[in-house]
């Protein structure tokens, strides 16, 4: 009977078979983030703290310490990114922060960039960094360090590389999440 039924399907001029819907176009829009987004921003994050080892956080942040976060960084006039969809769903986010707390190193930070589930794979995290490298630059930063997992994020190391990252060093067995120890690889890009 299904047999049967795929061949008459299969006859059937064009015009009268079943075409599936085209997907729906992967739309979004990029601002600065706002402390109304804090709490999909923490969503988005604290997932990654449960479920992968791209974070060496191992509890989850709280709403409180991501106010603290975004007061931080806007004080410092660093940028802070959200990708929003039409119906206002925070789909993924980008930021930078101080390198370290040392005076001499206020030119230098690190990025960060994470994506909800569902936006993965379609080349948001290309988008947000490509802006946050250009909002880096206008902001009068020069050097930006990207700290990846040695295991699980070969994505990431692949996207920084695209932008000219290079790899300046990797330090083994600095982290322990889920069981294992876990290292890190830094690339750095300069701002031109």
């Amino acid at each position: 009977m299904l047999e049967e039924e795929y061949q008459q399907r299969r006859t059937l001029p064009r015009h009268l078979r079943q075409v599936p819907a085209p997907e729906a176009p992967f739309e979004y829009s990029l601002r600065d983030a706002t402390r109304a987004d804090l709490p999909h921003i923490r969503e988005i994050y604290n997932y990654y703290v449960a479920n992968s080892t791209v974070t060496f956080d191992e509890d989850p942040m709280t709403l409180a310490e991501w106010r603290q976060k975004f007061d931080y960084l806007t004080k410092f006039g660093m940028p802070f990114i959200v990708a929003e969809s039409p119906s206002g769903q925070i789909l993924g986010y980008a930021l930078v922060s101080p390198w370290k707390q040392k005076k001499a190193y206020r030119f230098t930070v690190e990025n960060s960039i994470y994506l909800g589930a569902a936006s993965t794979g379609k080349g948001l995290g290309r988008v947000l960094l490509a802006e946050l490298l250009e909002r880096s630059k206008q902001a009068g930063l020069k050097e930006v360090i990207a700290v990846i997992a040695d295991q699980g994020a070969d994505a990431s190391i692949k996207l920084h590389s695209d932008f000219g990252f290079e790899e300046i060093g990797r330090m083994g067995k600095v982290g322990f999440k889920f069981e294992r120890w876990l290292g890190i690889v830094m690339m750095q890009k300069s701002l031109k």
